[in-house]
């Protein structure tokens, strides 16, 4: 297993960094160029860097992902198409997308763009709070156990 993050707008890299290095999980954290930094990344973790176009970092994900590989998103469709490949993906709010609940939350999107496009406001995510940030370390901590 490999966990991959769509690290542009992510909160919980830290997270994601502490945890997988507990388990000597390698961690692939994909971002923009925009995003560039000279820091060094702790041992096991490879920062990836992509142009900064709106999917960039969603295909070269999935280019590089593998079967029961995990991966954080808030992306809906990087999401789907994570699912697809057999991928356990997870929200950095602290739940698992599922093939059960994945429909519902790319139709949800689509309705809200659409309203957007014709003019109206959509409310947009909620801030995130420490309650979201251990959801997501407890959640985390259970799917690299198995």
């Amino acid at each position: 297993m490999k966990i991959y993050v769509d690290a542009d707008a992510c909160p919980v890299k830290d997270i994601i960094i502490d945890e997988a290095t507990k388990k000597s999980i390698p961690v692939k954290i994909v971002k923009s160029f925009s995003h560039f930094s000279n820091a060094d990344d702790p041992e096991g973790v490879e920062t990836i860097y992509v142009d900064h176009g709106s999917d960039a970092a969603d295909y070269r994900i999935m280019a590089l992902a593998q079967k029961n590989d995990l991966i954080v998103t808030q992306d809906y469709g990087l999401a789907s198409l994570a699912l697809g490949k057999g991928c356990i993906v997870l929200h950095h709010k602290g739940f698992t997308y599922t093939q059960s609940n994945i429909d519902a939350l790319l139709q949800t999107r689509h309705i809200n763009a659409k309203a957007r496009r014709g003019g109206f406001r959509t409310k947009g995510p909620k801030a995130l709070t420490e309650e979201d940030r251990e959801k997501f370390r407890t959640l985390l901590k259970q799917k690299i156990s198995n």
